[in-house]
């Protein structure tokens, strides 16, 4: 179990990385109207896949972790991880799925550069505010570090 809580907590940095990369290619590729190349495709596409493996794991987690509780009298971490943390996280990945897909479809380089920026920027927006960072006050007791 600490193993799948480390590789969680571990691999949302490396999330981080990669959506904010393939942001910084996207709006990079807008504002020098740069061809959309193999290597931004594959940056978002890392990401994208980074996401749904994260949450392969927090899914795991949240049914098998003792933090988790799905009756949360009077716990707010279970509160926050369970209904917080979990509706954002799905929403943040969910929107960067559909920026990837968008973009694959379109024809336009412009497009696709626009589409991930676009799309993985407020996807990225959802995540930081579900991410139960330690600095959280109701958290605090929670155990939750940087790493």
């Amino acid at each position: 179990m600490d193993a799948l809580i480390h590789a969680h907590s571990g691999l949302r940095w490396i999330l981080l990385i990669l959506v904010l990369l393939a942001i910084i290619k996207g709006f990079g590729g807008i504002s020098g109207n740069k061809p959309f190349s193999a290597g931004t495709k594959k940056t978002a596409l890392f990401a994208m896949i980074t996401c749904h493996l994260q949450l392969l794991i927090g899914l795991v987690l949240l049914f098998t972790s003792a933090k988790v509780s799905f009756e949360f009298e009077g716990s707010k971490v279970a509160s926050f991880l369970v209904m917080e943390h979990l509706t954002g996280m799905i929403l943040g990945i969910a929107l960067i799925t559909v920026g990837y897909s968008t973009s694959k479809r379109s024809q336009d380089d412009k497009k696709k550069h626009k589409r991930i920026a676009i799309w993985y920027t407020i996807g990225l927006l959802a995540i930081l505010g579900s991410i139960p960072w330690p600095f959280i006050e109701r958290l605090q007791n929670g155990g939750f570090g940087w790493f």
